[in-house]
C-alpha cells in the first residue's frame, strides 16, 4: 500500500473514531436525542482536513454513535444529517489545510453547519415523531447543543493553532 494511501484512511478512520467517541463520551438529553462533545469534533475536523473527511467523520462516527448508544432509530437522521453538516462546514472553511479558526470564513462554515444539522433533526423528528410539532420541540436544544458545539471548537481551535498543533495535523 502506498504511504499516501495508508495516510489518508487512517486520517479518515481516526476522524471517524473521534466524532463516535466525542458523541458518546458525554451525552446530555434534550428533547427526542442528547447534546455531546461531538458536534465540536465534526467542526475541528472539517476546518482541519475539508469537506471529504468533514462528511464521512461527521457521518459515519455519529450514526456508528447512534447505533452504539441505543439511538437506532435515529441513525439514517444522524448520517445523512451530519455527513451534510461536515461536508459544508469543511467546503465553506475553504477545503483542507486552507482555513485558519480566526476568520469570517470558518464562522460563517461553523453557523451554516450548525444551521444545518437543526434542520436536519427538525425535519428528521419530525418524521419519526410523525407531528411537525414535536419535531421543533428539539429545536432549542439543538440550539443550545449547536452553541456549545461553536464555542468548545473556537477553545480547542484557539489552542491547537496556538501550539501549531494544526499544521502538524495538516501536514499529515
Amino acid at each position: 500500500m502506498n504511504k499516501n494511501v495508508a495516510k489518508t484512511v487512517s486520517l479518515r478512520a481516526l476522524s471517524v473514531a473521534l466524532v463516535c467517541l466525542g458523541t458518546m463520551v458525554i451525552q446530555i438529553p434534550i428533547p427526542l436525542g442528547y447534546a455531546h462533545l461531538g458536534d465540536a469534533v465534526i467542526l475541528l475536523v472539517s476546518v482541519f482536513w475539508g469537506p471529504a473527511v468533514g462528511g464521512l467523520a461527521g457521518g459515519l462516527g455519529s450514526a456508528l454513535a447512534d447505533l452504539l448508544t441505543g439511538y437506532a432509530q435515529w441513525v439514517p437522521t444522524t448520517l445523512l444529517t451530519k455527513a451534510l453538516m461536515g461536508a459544508l462546514i469543511g467546503w465553506i472553511a475553504g477545503g483542507a489545510g486552507k482555513s485558519q479558526i480566526a476568520s469570517v470564513r470558518t464562522l460563517l462554515a461553523a453557523v451554516a453547519g450548525i444551521l444545518e444539522m437543526i434542520a436536519g433533526y427538525w425535519i428528521g423528528g419530525s418524521i419519526l415523531a410523525g407531528s411537525m410539532a414535536a419535531g421543533a420541540a428539539q429545536i432549542p436544544g439543538l440550539v443550545l447543543k449547536g452553541v456549545f458545539a461553536v464555542v468548545l471548537f473556537y477553545a480547542a481551535g484557539f489552542l491547537l493553532e496556538k501550539a501549531h498543533v494544526d499544521r502538524l495535523i495538516r501536514n499529515m
